[in-house]
């Protein structure tokens, strides 16, 4: 199929494009197979067929968009095009947030404490500002993600006594400043999906031409505190780095006691050119009430994932629960080697902390 040819290549190619926007000098045409699947860079051409033993008869790469040269200071405004430099799909931004980034990488060098009361080592890490997007993914491109990366979802706490209940708003997810390859198009619906003409006005007058309708900014103030994404925690182990970034999402009760729930949406990345994949999950959940949980298992949601140079990166999101208001988490993934062989990577360790000042539980799209 044609959109599997673009997607592959993409694969390949989004790390060069990364470090080629950034130099720059002018707009490059952005390229999908028949103008509705994944883009391709047309330097080259912007008319090239693709070989006929992989495409359908009569499918060329039609330019859809127009790429500009990457921010390397400040932030996107809301209404920003952009192509997801390591998933490849095309987005929109909504709304920036400030997160603190716990990077153990930059800590590697320092001198580890002592155990702490949570039961793991912890290194002196500090936190620095960054800026990541709360986005809209375009619909005809998560099929040719799936097998990369859930189409990322916010999930809610349903709003009645299931304490387990959970609904999902799919196509929403978060995205760090670097991975953003801003693009320009001319179309007035630039990016499908159903909440983008709720939340965008085309206006022409602007730059980019969609701005927020009121009913984007009412959706972000009544749910800030179930959407924030306030840290985000990296760490890498024998080329594979593992992204965290944990979400509060409510709190119920059920049988004379408090639970509180927690997302965590984890982003497994090679970054060599070894063919590597995820076997196994090693957890361990300490909750403020003094339990500590060992949790076993293989692969993750179902999916034991292969990294490799043409497909780098997997994202997946889940979910934990604890009868106390905060805890911590860490682990280890077990990866496989092509010859047999196995090693574990860290899961950088990360708080569950809950929101002392909650009112009102999350809500949907009821305006």
């Amino acid at each position: 199929m044609a959109g599997c040819v673009a997607r592959r290549a993409l694969a390949i190619g989004s790390r060069w494009w990364s470090r080629s926007l950034t130099g720059a000098r002018g707009p490059r045409p952005l390229c999908a197979a028949g103008g509705a699947g994944p883009f391709l860079p047309a330097a080259t051409t912007t008319r090239r067929h693709l070989s006929s033993r992989n495409r359908p008869e009569g499918k060329v790469l039609e330019t859809v968009g127009v790429f500009e040269v990457p921010k390397q200071n400040g932030k996107y405004e809301t209404g920003q095009l952009f192509l997801h430099s390591v998933f490849g799909y095309r987005g929109v931004v909504l709304f920036p947030w400030q997160a603190r980034l716990y990077d153990r990488d930059v800590a590697s060098a320092a001198p580890e404490k002592a155990e702490n009361p949570a039961g793991h080592g912890s290194k002196e890490v500090k936190g620095k500002t960054h800026t990541y997007y709360q986005v809209l993914i375009d619909a005809r491109d998560c099929p040719h993600i799936s097998q990369r990366s859930q189409t990322e979802a916010v999930t809610f706490l349903a709003n009645h006594d299931d304490s387990r209940a959970l609904y999902a708003i799919p196509g929403l997810d978060y995205v760090s400043h670097e991975d953003i390859l801003p693009y320009t198009s001319t179309d007035q619906v630039p990016i499908q999906h159903e909440l983008f003409e709720r939340f965008l006005l085309y206006d022409q007058t602007k730059a980019p031409p969609f701005v927020a309708r009121e009913t984007l900014r009412a959706w972000q103030e009544k749910n800030h505190p179930w959407l924030e994404l306030s840290d985000v925690h990296r760490e890498t182990t024998e080329n594979i780095r593992v992204t965290v970034i944990p979400f509060y999402m409510g709190m119920r009760e059920a049988q004379n006691s408090h639970v509180y729930w927690w997302r965590y949406c984890i982003r497994l990345e090679n970054l060599d050119n070894d063919v590597v994949q995820l076997r196994e999950r090693h957890w361990r959940i300490f909750s403020l009430s003094g339990t500590l949980e060992t949790v076993r298992g293989r692969g993750v949601v179902g999916r034991e994932p292969v990294l490799s140079k043409e497909q780098p990166a997997f994202q997946y999101s889940s979910h934990v629960s604890l009868q106390a208001s905060s805890g911590h988490m860490w682990g280890t993934f077990r990866f496989e080697r092509p010859d047999g062989s196995h090693f574990d990577v860290r899961i950088p360790p990360f708080s569950l902390e809950s929101n002392k000042d909650e009112k009102t539980p999350p809500s949907g799209l009821h305006w």
